[in-house]
């Protein structure tokens, strides 16, 4: 489950795009973090706020599942005999919790140690707690959870989770409740398939949802072919600073009862077109009108789909001439001769970095926005060197040029400078196959 509305994570991730431009810069120069081996860290992950539904007059309300699990900083370490403690004393009165065969609870039932083993790098879900309303309890009551953790690994042996790091909310409420089916993500997928979406929306609250509405996102190598009256759709645009998306919102006017799962009018298509590579399609949904969803972590799906396609990513120097003392415009371009679009749409990092190692004899004295001083271990400290990003992402024939002014300190014949395209996606790097062209000369006063 996702606990964070997809859309505003996509927004974010597009936001996010100069902050991330400076972190891969210093990653795709070759910047080495001299600490990350020597340090790590252990974080519980729990949703801060928990929805469960009323009781009903003289009968039990529903288990909900609450997922919880932990992780660590440094895959550079094995972390493993996971120990997650759940304290449950500040739901009295407001929830019950069923314990799973991997927690152990002690006699009162308030406070359990849980087993979750191997702890990974990245979250998943090793404790699956189920809590209700407890019976008399009144809508808007409301307990806290509270966590501890532990595990054996990380630089000195033991790694302790922050106190009060995490924390659940569980708050007794009324109202419908939806929910979206979870994609399986797909790859290999040729361009021009046609893909359906697994979309169904189940009501899980307590009370009759009146029509809901529907947002998407979809990628700019994705075509939503399916068209609804009930929806309007713009995009991809991707001009300027804008990230290439179609932007699609939906009203629909079923109801959909307690328990019962709806389905969309037809089902949805989407086209992999040609320029495709790595897709999200990203999706949510909401109860219609002034109702809201007592527990949003399960409104929002992100499908990925990856295209079995590639991208070129090339760089072209330039052979300048000048005289001691002269300036000279000695920059470099760069183009994506694709098929393939690359966008980094979640995290927001630059789609690649390049490198650019100046002629011998030259110091800039203008370089592009986006390029910066930079500096590796081997670094000859006599020529320099600088860290070029480029957006987040890349469409096919996208052509960038990086003009540099470079100052002739002294005339070298065939002075040299190296440029180096480093391509970096979400997903990996794989999608260029050819890495003649990821490098380029730049000569000053190049012989005859």
């Amino acid at each position: 489950m996702s606990s964070v509305s997809v859309g505003r994570a996509l927004r974010r991730g597009a936001c996010a795009g100069a902050v991330g431009a400076l972190v891969v810069a210093g990653l795709g120069s070759g910047a080495a973090f001299a600490d990350e081996a020597q340090s790590d860290q252990l974080w519980i992950q729990a949703p801060y706020e928990q929805s469960v539904t009323v009781a009903p007059d003289g009968g039990s309300a529903q288990y909900r599942s609450l997922a919880l699990g932990l992780y660590h900083d440094n895959s550079n370490f094995t972390v493993t005999d996971g120990r997650l403690t759940v304290d449950v004393s500040g739901l009295t009165q407001v929830a019950d919790v069923s314990w799973p065969a991997n927690c152990t609870p002690n006699d009162a039932g308030t406070v359990a140690v849980c087993d979750t083993g191997d702890v990974p790098t990245r979250y998943s879900a090793q404790v699956q707690l189920k809590v209700r309303a407890a019976a008399g309890a009144a809508v808007g009551a409301q307990g806290a959870i509270e966590y501890a953790a532990t595990a054996t690994g990380g630089p000195d042996g033991t790694l302790t989770a922050p106190e009060g790091a995490a924390e659940t909310f569980v708050t007794v409420g009324s109202g419908p409740d939806l929910g979206l089916t979870t994609p399986q993500d797909v790859s290999d997928i040729e361009p021009g398939t046609s893909l359906t979406v697994p979309f169904s929306v189940t009501n899980t609250g307590n009370e009759t949802a009146h029509g809901f509405t529907v947002k998407m996102w979809a990628t700019y190598g994705l075509d939503v072919t399916t068209r609804y009256p009930q929806c309007t759709y713009s995009g991809p645009d991707g001009n300027g600073e804008h990230t290439p998306m179609t932007y699609v919102t939906c009203a629909f006017d079923m109801d959909i009862a307690p328990g019962a799962t709806v389905e969309l009018p037809q089902p949805l298509q989407l086209t992999v077109t040609d320029h495709a590579l790595y897709e999200r399609f990203d999706y949510e949904v909401e109860p219609a009108g002034d109702a809201g969803d007592l527990d949003t972590s399960d409104n929002g799906r992100s499908w990925h789909i990856n295209a079995d396609n590639t991208a070129d990513f090339a760089v072209r120097g330039t052979e300048v001439s000048g005289a001691a003392g002269a300036t000279v415009t000695a920059g470099f371009r760069f183009v994506n001769r694709g098929p393939a679009w690359v966008g980094n749409v979640a995290s927001g990092d630059p789609v690649a970095v390049i490198d650019y190692y100046l002629p011998e004899g030259t110091t800039a004295t203008s370089a592009p926005d986006t390029c910066h001083p930079a500096s590796t271990p081997g670094d000859d400290p006599s020529i320099g060197h600088y860290a070029c990003t480029l957006p987040l992402w890349a469409k096919p024939d996208l052509k960038v040029s990086f003009p540099f002014q470079l100052h002739i300190d002294r005339v070298v014949p065939d002075a040299t400078g190296r440029v180096v395209v480093h391509p970096h996606s979400d997903t990996g790097a794989s999608f260029d196959p050819n890495s003649k062209n990821n490098v380029a000369k730049v000569v000053v006063n190049p012989s005859e």
